[in-house]
């Protein structure tokens, strides 16, 4: 896997260009430099675990023949009030929606994927106390 990351001139933003192709913009905050044209690098870590782990769940879901329809984690976190800022809790909320969701099977795919899985939530548990919860939507 590999990234290049630019910054843009003239202030405090920033270009990622990932090896499968793709691109986005970071930016610092106004009082940083930045001209809020972007999420906060440290946005993108947290947006990055949050889908990381949504892919597992879905993924586990539907190898259970699970009728999952709709998955979505709201991410809350802490940070550190010192440098480096690291996070020191991240909470989950996950809201799945489907028909006949078990719920045993549900909280089994987001243990494996917090236990075995997600590299991002492995990585960032070295630092930040992860929980979790979750509620099923019937479609």
């Amino acid at each position: 896997m590999d990234c290049r990351v630019k910054w843009i001139e003239g202030g405090m933003s920033f270009v990622a260009e990932t090896g499968s192709g793709h691109a986005f913009v970071m930016d610092g905050a106004p009082e940083a430099g930045g001209r809020n044209t972007g999420p906060r690098p440290m946005e993108t870590v947290l947006s990055g675990t949050g889908a990381c782990t949504a892919f597992d769940v879905v993924l586990i879901l539907k190898k259970s023949r699970q009728q999952v329809m709709g998955c979505e984690v709201k991410l809350t976190a802490e940070r550190a009030e010192t440098d480096p800022k690291v996070f020191t809790r991240i909470h989950m909320h996950f809201v799945v929606t489907g028909r006949d969701i078990k719920t045993s099977v549900l909280e089994n795919a987001l243990r494996l994927s917090h236990e075995k899985y997600c590299s991002a939530s492995a990585m960032l548990a070295k630092t930040a106390d992860i929980t979790y919860d979750y509620e099923v939507i019937a479609a």
